[in-house]
């Protein structure tokens, strides 16, 4: 009997592209927010930024109006700004390829966590439109808690037309992605964070890439019955 084809499904967040991307690029927005409207130069408003962002992660928007004697009541808007900026991202060279890849012989979705107008922006931004078939944004369907919870893996699945045995999933998150896949019936490969160690990242996931660009040929081996573990 003719199988449909297969299907690769990824994470966007950390996987197709560096999420803290976004992050800079909202802080560009705050800081030419902050220099229109508080006079606060921009360059050195991006700067307060980008430090915090390495020394107090979570803090930056606190450490800034810190810094630059602003009200605290200017964070909540901060915090809107860069929630609803238009990013300047670029899908990075390995994604694309990958996807390009894929494109001959696969379906290929995305499935994604996080508020799906913020999501949406970005996927536009990253310009994956025109290189995937579906995107299912978590959190807008089923019970609205997003990955891990079934509901997207089976809603992605049903929209490519393959049955979860024939998919492979693709993330970095070893719950909501990793495991939320796995638990539907797809195989799964986990990409290594930086800084991972590998004992870590293998887990429960079939495969372990260090890259993007191996998820072709891994997926291939997965779905012809061959578990491997680490490209």
């Amino acid at each position: 009997m003719r199988h449909e084809r297969p299907a690769v499904l990824f994470d966007l967040d950390d996987t197709l592209y560096p999420r803290q991307r976004f992050l800079l690029s909202g802080f560009a927005a705050v800081a030419r927010h902050l220099d229109r409207c508080w006079g606060v130069d921009v360059r050195l408003a991006f700067a307060r930024l980008a430090r915090a962002f390495r020394t107090e992660p979570g803090h930056e928007l606190q450490a800034l109006v810190g810094s630059f004697d602003l009200p605290s009541w200017v964070v909540p808007q901060l915090v809107e700004i860069i929630r609803e900026h238009e990013p300047s991202l670029r899908l990075p060279r390995a994604s694309r390829g990958a996807l390009e890849r894929l494109r001959d012989g696969w379906r290929i979705g995305i499935v994604t966590n996080g508020p799906p107008d913020i999501q949406a922006r970005k996927i536009e931004a990253l310009g994956l439109v025109s290189l995937v078939d579906e995107v299912v944004y978590a959190e807008a369907g089923g019970p609205g808690t997003g990955k891990p919870e079934p509901a997207a893996f089976v809603e992605a699945a049903r929209r490519l037309g393959v049955c979860p045995p024939r998919a492979v999933f693709v993330g970095d998150d070893p719950i909501a992605d990793i495991e939320g896949a796995r638990r539907v019936g797809m195989h799964t490969i986990r990409v290594m964070r930086s800084g991972t160690h590998m004992w870590e990242a293998a887990g429960s996931a079939d495969a372990v890439v260090e890259s993007v660009a191996a998820v072709p040929s891994m997926a291939i081996g997965l779905i012809d019955g061959r578990r491997t573990y680490v490209v």
